[in-house]
């Protein structure tokens, strides 16, 4: 089976970051994407919310260098949780299990985006062993030259953000 989804959007707050007993670190946050529509000549805009969790490096950096607010594009699995709320009540959500992440936001105009690699999977969380080896920061990005790039026609309308 393939389990593969891709995300952009914008924090809807600050990274939540904390540590397992083996020390591995757990992020997590809230992803709103949104889409732009026009119904019976009327735009319209859907948004929807998604929770998001990092694990290992990436919930280090995610913590480092996110804010509420923060644009940026994840990949990732769609998860099932389940659990019993404090009434004893059956309780359960999808979210995104980050496996990279790209920031989106510039630090000025000549900052390029950057993809951080996940190397931990939820398995391993639950198992609550700590990362054998940390990923590095990888910048796998080059800026295209100024002759390279393709000039696109996009409606404003057309962004969902």
């Amino acid at each position: 089976m393939y389990n593969k989804v891709i995300l952009v959007g914008n924090l809807t707050r600050d990274i939540e970051l904390r540590y397992t007993q083996g020390g591995m670190a757990v992020a997590s946050s809230a992803l709103a994407t949104s889409r732009k529509f026009t119904l019976n000549g009327e735009k319209k805009e859907e948004v929807c919310f998604v929770d998001i969790t990092f694990f290992a490096r990436s919930a280090e950096v995610a913590n480092q260098y996110l804010r509420k607010g923060s644009k940026i594009l994840v990949e990732g699995r769609l998860n099932f949780e389940q659990w019993n709320d404090q009434n004893g009540q059956k309780r359960s959500k999808h979210s995104v299990v980050v496996e990279t992440m790209q920031m989106l936001d510039s630090k000025g105009e000549s900052s390029s985006s950057s993809e951080y690699p996940t190397q931990q999977t939820q398995q391993s969380y639950q198992n609550q062993q700590p990362a054998t080896q940390k990923q590095p920061y990888v910048q796998n990005r080059q800026m295209p030259n100024n002759n390279s790039i393709p000039e696109i026609d996009i409606d404003e309308d057309e962004i969902p953000f």
